[in-house]
């Protein structure tokens, strides 16, 4: 039976799940909608699409290693709570290990593949909101390789709030890379180094700087001397080999790290939730208001 638009229509207007997933059912079930509709359920996208509009901005960070890779993935959950149970755990490990097999490039990418029991991971994901009962999401991810003179640091901080996974060049010592996770989970650089830096952001806080120089009265002489002065004052606060190392800011992280005989080739830090508009929830007006009714 050839499928229409409309049917796919009809279909998500009924159950909330996403135009391909409606359509995949009711060719599925030769355009019975019925049969679609449970379809859907039995897959868990029809629970699953009505929790799609909450906000989930909690969840974990999670860092899986094997061998000369590693995987840094961010999932998302709609409470702290939820995030440290054991099933959501689960999920986070099983996405990981998937994610490191499978390399997908992209998160759409990722939702389509097939997983080792043969469902989807976005039906996978499906299954799991059914069964905690909150909208999950697997947000980001991150894939890193090495050679064997390498080493990578990965750090979870409190439980997965935040995850860092670093690489250095030139050393084995996971210890001395850990460190330096530590130091990026605290002090949260943007860039490794200055050549990362865009000469359009250089060249924006230079103006902005040259600018609160004037607006406090330096003279125009010596205007540029200090903005350059304050401009390493900035690189000092983005970039990672510039700063103080945090366990000993005697040295620089760059210092620490040539110590031991290697660099720092790139880092990757999730912290979860960032970017996400959380709602901001007030009791005691969310009570009130249950009262007047």
């Amino acid at each position: 039976m050839a499928i229409t638009a409309q049917m796919v229509k009809e279909l998500r207007q009924k159950t909330g799940a996403g135009m391909m997933d409606c359509k995949k059912a009711l060719t599925e079930t030769d355009g019975d909608m019925e049969k679609a509709i449970d379809f859907l359920r039995e897959k868990g996208i029809a629970k699953a699409a009505k929790k799609a509009d909450r906000i989930a901005a909690e969840g974990s960070a999670y860092i899986e290693v094997s061998g000369n890779e590693a995987v840094i993935l961010e999932v998302n959950s709609e409470t702290d709570f939820v995030a440290k149970n054991e099933a959501f755990q689960t999920l986070i490990k099983e996405l990981a290990q998937h994610l490191l097999t499978n390399k997908p490039s992209t998160i759409e990418e990722a939702h389509e593949q097939k997983m080792d029991n043969g469902t989807t991971v976005q039906e996978y994901i499906n299954a799991a909101i059914v069964k905690i009962g909150e909208k999950l999401t697997l947000r980001r991810f991150e894939i890193v390789a090495k050679t064997d003179n390498d080493a990578f640091g990965a750090y979870l901080h409190m439980g997965g709030r935040i995850g860092v996974l670093t690489l250095l060049e030139g050393t084995n010592d996971e210890a001395t890379a850990k460190d330096v996770s530590m130091h990026i989970a605290a002090i949260k650089p943007k860039y490794v180094s200055r050549d990362q830096v865009s000469q359009d952001e250089v060249e924006r806080e230079r103006e902005v700087l040259t600018q609160q120089a004037l607006n406090e009265g330096k003279p125009e002489k010596i205007v540029a001397k200090m903005v350059e002065g304050r401009l390493s004052k900035y690189f000092e606060d983005i970039c990672l080999v510039d700063q103080s190392f945090v366990k000993n800011p005697d040295l620089k992280v760059k210092q620490f790290v040539e110590a031991k005989g290697a660099t720092v080739k790139s880092f990757v830090r999730f912290e979860v939730g960032e970017g996400i508009e959380k709602r901001q929830e007030n009791f005691a007006e969310e009570v009130m208001s249950q009262v007047k009714k």
